[in-house]
Parts: structure tokens; C-alpha cells; sequence
């Protein structure tokens, strides 16, 4: 029979690896999204409350509460719970990562379906708006070609 020993880590180093990772999604979004690295700020492991703190500006463009969990064994419910405790009434979003993989996020399942119904309605709008654009387009075309056929038949001076 094989005991299997596992070390425990410190506390010091726990911390240590769930500020990195609250610092590598904070600077993602900064590169990706075009915050203000100002705007943000990753708080300081024990704290209580969201584990990025975002300005408002931030808040318009990313309106959600993170909590960041680097662990080998995360219980995704509780860390979940923990992220709707802190919300104050933004959408919760739990930012996971474990040794040797990349880093994962949870979001609430209707939520996220619901970005892609905005993002289709956001498209129709846009396409409704190009069609507007073209008709315009095409219907000032159609009236130079009225004046310029006109002018060529000498019903209308220039």
C-alpha cells in the first residue's frame, strides 16, 4: 500500500500565487479590453470584498465582480457564492486557474447566452443601419444621375 504525502503549501505562498493571478487578469484586461491600469486595482490578498477593484470607467466597459481562485481543488460553488456575496449588483465572475493549466472563468449560464442574444441584436441594428446608409447612398447616386442626364440633354443648366 502506497501513502501518498502532499505538502502542505504556506500561507505566505498561497497568497503569493492568488496575487499573481489577480495581477495577470487585471493586466489582461488592461491589454484586451483598453482599461486604464489607474482605473483598477488588484486588492490585496485577505481583504474582504471583490478581489479587483474597478473605477468607473472600468466598471462601464467590464461591469462584473471578480474573484480570483489559484488553487489545485477549487470548490467552484462555494468560490461562486463568494463572488454573488460581493457583487454589490454586478454580474459575479469567478476567474479560476490550477498549477500547469490555463486559467478558466464561471459565469452564470443565462448570463452568458444572454451577451450573445445582445450581440445579435447589437448586429441586426448595425445591419439595419448599413442598409439605411446604402439607400441613401444609392438614391443621391440616382439623383446626380438624373441631373448629370439632364444637363446632357440640355433640359437643365449648369
Amino acid at each position: 500500500m502506497k501513502l501518498e504525502t502532499r505538502k502542505m503549501m504556506k500561507t505566505q505562498s498561497a497568497k503569493a500565487k492568488g496575487r499573481k493571478l489577480q495581477q495577470w487578469f487585471t493586466k489582461l484586461l488592461i491589454e484586451v479590453l483598453g482599461l486604464d491600469k489607474e482605473d483598477m486595482e488588484s486588492r490585496p490578498m485577505g481583504s474582504q470584498g471583490e478581489d479587483i477593484i474597478m473605477g468607473k470607467q472600468s466598471r462601464e466597459r467590464f461591469p462584473y465582480s471578480i474573484e480570483c481562485k489559484n488553487q489545485e481543488a477549487v470548490n467552484v460553488w462555494k468560490a461562486y457564492a463568494q463572488a454573488e456575496e460581493n457583487c454589490k449588483g454586478y454580474e459575479p465572475l469567478v476567474v479560476i486557474k490550477r498549477n500547469r493549466s490555463k486559467p478558466l472563468v464561471l459565469v452564470d449560464a443565462e448570463h452568458f447566452v444572454g451577451l450573445f442574444a445582445d450581440n445579435r441584436e447589437d448586429e441586426e441594428e448595425l445591419l439595419k443601419q448599413q442598409e439605411a446608409l446604402s439607400r441613401m447612398e444609392e438614391e443621391e447616386q440616382l439623383g446626380k444621375d438624373i441631373y448629370s442626364f439632364k444637363y446632357f440633354n440640355g433640359e437643365e443648366d449648369a
